[in-house]
């Protein structure tokens, strides 16, 4: 394993602090985050190549109010219509793809909205991402949860009423191998009609093993596509490697999942074209696998632990919505989440316009469920939280205000046969 230890004490050894120094000082110290580590499986797929071939051509200042207007007025959105849809000249135009959103979401969604919530099993990570919380040098505290804590914690959860949950750990295999994450699977089963997983990525034959253990779907956030980028913000461990990480989803489809999950993180470089290789990214390999159910996740930059300097660069609501919009105008049949990273209100908005997924009875530290719930938090541990979420509603709360907003929420869909 690349990097061994973990931030559990009150400071850093000498030796970790020089290591950590040289890493973000010395780019020659770090591996190159092109190359491929042992143990890593790579596909054959023209998938990435056609995706950055796009981004690669895409400049948002050459677009123009024409342009916006021929898009919008086009019935289905082509690659370029997308492209102008993104751009700075579409801001004057916002109202007017909020009502082609509509439109669309409603033709394929109702008035639908599913909800679900996020179970952190443990915090350990082995990267260092300047931007994460859990990140290898950060000073916080460690936990993994035992499968009797999980099990506590999903027998919370579920009484709740929610029947979708989404598993997180951070991405450490020596202490949450895909055993470990294929047991919390097990007893999720048990629990929840949906179970998803964001955890780090793996080979096409774990992610079949997983799917085996009662996983759905995966969540990937790509971070950023624009590598240059990624290798500054991604300083050590298995994340580094920008193209393993991008094969991800059509690893996790290859091994048998049902669904796949994307998203970049807006403000860690030109959010324009991290959208746009999103949207991309999903619009190729629904080519492949058109049986697979894909959807698009938009998160923001969020403050984190120890670090109050992390905020979204230049990606404010109207933005966001833009961005939510030329989605659901481009990719008609997506899935689009937004998460607790956003405000009550801007969510309840953007459910009547583009999103299908919204997420409720958030926590993203890790055993907190129970203590939230119960009222324990005196006397039970838990790790600590992976960034600040905005919005803290219960499922009850959110519930009642989607209900309030003239949707109908929706727990879950499928049926196993």
């Amino acid at each position: 394993m690349e990097n061994q230890f973990f931030v559990d004490s009150d400071h850093l050894s000498p030796a970790a602090l020089e290591k950590k120094h040289r890493l973000e000082t010395d780019p020659s110290s770090r591996k190159n985050h092109m190359e491929y580590l042992p143990g890593m499986e790579q596909i054959q797929s023209d998938v990435r190549a056609n995706v950055m071939g796009q981004v690669n051509a895409f400049d948002p200042s050459q677009y123009t109010a024409k342009d916006v207007k021929a898009a919008l007025e086009h019935e289905n959105c082509s690659i370029e219509d997308f492209k102008v849809l993104l751009s700075p000249a579409a801001e004057p135009f916002l109202e007017q793809m909020a009502q082609r959103a509509r439109l669309e979401t409603s033709k394929h969604f109702g008035n639908t909205v599913y909800l679900f919530t996020p179970l952190y099993i443990a915090n350990y990570c082995e990267n260092y991402c300047v931007y994460c919380g859990f990140n290898c040098y950060n000073h916080i505290s460690r936990m993994k949860l035992t499968m009797e804590q999980i099990e506590k914690e999903m027998q919370v959860i579920a009484d709740s009423g929610m029947e979708e949950i989404l598993i997180l750990t951070g991405e450490s295999r020596s202490q949450s191998d895909v055993a470990y994450i294929g047991d919390a699977c097990k007893l999720a089963r048990k629990y929840f009609r949906m179970v998803g997983l964001e955890i780090y990525p793996v080979n096409t034959d774990e992610y079949r093993y997983l799917h085996e253990c009662g996983a759905d779907y995966v969540t990937v956030f790509q971070e950023t596509y624009d590598a240059d980028k990624y290798e500054t913000l991604h300083l050590l461990g298995h994340k580094r490697v920008w193209p393993y990480r991008f094969d991800a989803q059509e690893r996790a489809l290859m091994g048998g999942m049902r669904g796949v999950a994307f998203s970049a993180l807006l403000g860690l470089s030109d959010f324009r074209k991290d959208a746009l290789a999103s949207a991309l990214h999903v619009y190729y390999l629904q080519r492949k696998y058109p049986h697979a159910e894909m959807s698009l996740s938009c998160p923001r930059l969020r403050p984190i632990i120890n670090n109050d300097q992390i905020n979204p660069l230049d990606v404010h609501e109207k933005q966001l919505c833009q961005i939510l919009c030329a989605y659901r105008i481009f990719l008609p049949f997506v899935g689009i989440t937004v998460s607790s990273r956003e405000s009550a209100q801007f969510r309840n908005g953007i459910v009547k316009i583009a999103a299908t997924k919204v997420s409720a009875g958030v926590s993203t530290g890790v055993g907190d469920h129970d203590n939230k719930y119960n009222g324990t938090e005196a006397d039970a541990p838990q790790g600590d939280e992976q960034f600040e979420i905005n919005d803290g509603r219960s499922l009850e709360k959110m519930y009642q205000d989607i209900e309030g907003e003239g949707l109908q929420p929706v727990l879950n869909d499928y049926l196993y046969m």
